[in-house]
């Protein structure tokens, strides 16, 4: 079946639905005490959680909306007669009570998602489902949001609600609403295209010219939130090479200090290949054997000076930029532990302490 694409305003359905808007109308307080309910429930899955959402809201559909949802006719074939899609729509209609959560990060949907489906002693999941009218198997930028809905179990202001409906609903406090978890910026854009398209609907909402605007924007917040993921992600990680109690405890191997390099120093020449024992034994040299020294070793200040004081004639790599790093923190006693013997690493490393101690004079440290 489909939507009718004309829907007639007056017609055998018309008393019927009527008459569910007014019913509607009567309940409105009782509808809104579980709606407040609903959202203080959901807030406090959230007490002990580490996903904390940035809000929660909740409304009860006004009359208008659901007059609009409980006159929507289907029908198979134009020459069919239609359908009402809610026969009766105060228990078929499964958004009159909408929670929703906005989150900071699109990771965190299925966080949240998967915290509230956990609860089966407060909610029964009845759906869960994305609504994407943009995807990346349309090719297309638009409209995202995960809809959940939730059904309560033996809910007491979802009884009294029933209650104020009467016959021939059944008083047994179980109720189903939805909820929408967003991120901060799907949401910002639903607002905004659901305060232009449909609270002022008209020719003029659906211009070509606004079609591509939103369609812009849409592409450049999911950018947006891409690149938020990859900062967060990084922070997390950066955060825990510091953690001397936590990953930062962790000892340094080869593979170790090329993540840890690459990580920290993105924008200096990688390396041709994947050997870092000699930054290993460089590092060991100085009981350096463990993850957050180095992280500590490899501050952003440091570099900077370093290069400045060398003046490098080619951008060094990291074996060398490392070596350089450890003599500015470890002056002669780095010459002394790495030298070997070699009058001519030694020779090297004393010419590049002098222009690191020149560098330092000039600048008065």
């Amino acid at each position: 079946m489909t939507e009718s694409q004309h829907e007639p305003k007056n017609d055998e359905f018309s008393e019927h639905i009527e008459n569910s808007v007014e019913q509607y109308k009567s309940v409105a307080g009782e509808l809104n005490t579980v709606m407040s309910a609903m959202k203080a429930k959901i807030r406090g899955l959230f007490a002990q959680s580490e996903v904390q959402p940035l809000f929660i809201t909740g409304r009860v559909k006004s009359p208008q909306s659901f007059r609009a949802k409980a006159s929507r006719r289907l029908q198979e074939t134009t020459e069919s007669a239609p359908v009402l899609e809610f026969p009766n729509p105060l228990r078929e209609i499964h958004d009159m009570v909408g929670i929703r959560i906005i989150v900071m990060l699109p990771h965190e949907i299925q966080q949240v998602a998967s915290l509230i489906k956990a609860h089966r002693d407060s909610f029964d999941c009845r759906s869960d489902r994305e609504k994407d009218i943009g995807s990346v198997e349309s090719g297309t930028y638009g409209y995202s949001s995960r809809h959940l809905l939730l059904k309560t179990r033996s809910e007491p202001t979802v009884r009294k609600f029933q209650e104020a409906l009467g016959k021939p609903v059944v008083a047994s406090g179980n109720f189903v609403f939805e909820v929408q978890i967003r991120t901060v910026l799907q949401h910002a854009w639903s607002e905004m295209e659901h305060d232009i398209r449909f609270k002022h609907p008209g020719e003029a909402a659906w211009n070509p010219q606004i079609d591509r605007h939103f369609t812009a924007t849409a592409a450049m917040l999911e950018t947006v939130e891409d690149y938020f993921t990859d900062i967060d992600e990084l922070y997390h990680r950066l955060n825990g090479y510091h953690d001397e109690k936590g990953s930062g405890a962790e000892p340094l191997t080869d593979e170790k200090i090329g993540e840890i390099w690459q990580t920290l120093l993105p924008h200096v020449d990688r390396k041709r290949d994947d050997d870092w024992s000699w930054a290993s034994e460089l590092l060991d040299a100085h009981e350096i054997n463990q993850t957050w020294q180095l992280a500590q070793l490899l501050d952003a200040n440091v570099v900077t000076d370093v290069r400045a004081a060398l003046d490098h004639r080619y951008s060094p790599g990291p074996d060398r930029l490392l070596d350089d790093v450890l003599l500015w923190r470890f002056g002669k006693e780095h010459i002394d532990k790495t030298s070997g013997g070699d009058l001519r690493r030694e020779g090297s490393l004393r010419r590049r302490l002098i222009q690191m101690k020149d560098y330092r004079s000039q600048l008065g440290r």
